[in-house]
């Protein structure tokens, strides 16, 4: 049972991401995700200018002037989303936590997909694959998913990226629009995401807070891994201390931008003190852009 707060919280999720895929991503959406191909829509009288191959010879003969084939794009597409609802998501140093972030990246999404009539799937994660929502339209699916973001309670808190792709790929057949949103807190998932971008359309979403990139000098902190439950006090004052966890962190950024760039993947970074919409606003005029090259 969903308390009032928790309920009042989901609904104020599900009113934006609404009113957000609405009213700004209009059209943005479709025109960078195309279909998988065309389909027989009808037949018309030839007009100057038309592509002499979809000329219908059988109905032209009949009516003894030319007629043309006209075709429409296969628009129906399968939209999952791969969410990792590991305890690092339950984190956050500014305005929200990296989960409230990753709510908000998935239910704009999933609000454009059904705009469209896509269908949209989801597969929840942590150290193991928790829960598989399978495609569907309609706005009740995105209300359902964005209740399971908030409600969602991990019986392990760890990651395991790599079981959510092989799952994906296991139970998902056909070419799908695929979005890993995730902190991008682990490894050995390489070969995997290498499987998933060669059956799927794949984009990858690394959520993150400021504080992960570069620690603060707060002096001496406890500090505690929310996957783990290890603590231990470190001194954040300590100028190579802060050093090398910059360096480490920018190294784990560089190795994921290398990877997806290898593959063809397209990254987009959110952070949780920065804007959503700018950064998918460029990932679908880049994708737009790609199309009509």
């Amino acid at each position: 049972m969903l308390t009032p707060e928790v309920l009042a919280k989901i609904q104020r999720f599900h009113f934006k991401t609404r009113h957000l895929a609405g009213e700004i991503f209009a059209g943005q959406y479709e025109s960078a995700f195309k279909g998988q191909g065309m389909e027989f829509a009808e037949v018309r009288e030839y007009q100057v200018g038309d592509d002499i191959r979809n000329i219908d010879w059988n109905v032209s003969a009949r009516y003894s002037h030319p007629f043309v084939k006209v075709f429409h794009e296969e628009r129906e597409l399968t939209v999952m989303l791969l969410l990792d609802l590991s305890g690092s998501h339950l984190f956050g140093s500014t305005v929200r936590f990296k989960r409230e972030l990753l709510a908000e990246v998935a239910g704009m999404l999933a609000f454009l997909a059904i705009r469209t009539n896509d269908k949209v799937g989801a597969v929840l994660f942590s150290s193991g694959v928790a829960k598989f929502l399978p495609p569907r339209k309609g706005s009740t699916n995105v209300w359902r998913l964005i209740r399971e973001i908030f409600t969602f309670e991990p019986d392990d808190p760890g990651t395991n990226i790599e079981s959510a792709l092989n799952f994906l790929n296991r139970s998902v057949k056909r070419h799908a629009i695929v979005f890993l949103i995730s902190d991008c807190m682990d490894t050995g998932y390489e070969k995997s995401l290498r499987l998933t971008a060669k059956k799927h359309d794949l984009t990858v979403i690394r959520i993150f807070d400021p504080v992960e990139e570069e620690l603060p000098d707060a002096g001496y902190v406890r500090m505690r891994d929310p996957e783990t439950g290890e603590e231990a006090v470190i001194n954040t004052g300590s100028r190579r201390l802060r050093k090398q966890w910059s360096q480490y962190r920018a190294q784990s950024r560089q190795a994921l931008q290398r990877l997806t760039g290898s593959l063809g993947v397209d990254l987009v970074e959110i952070g949780t003190s920065g804007p959503v919409v700018e950064p998918l606003m460029k990932l679908f005029d880049r994708r737009r852009k790609r199309l009509n090259a």
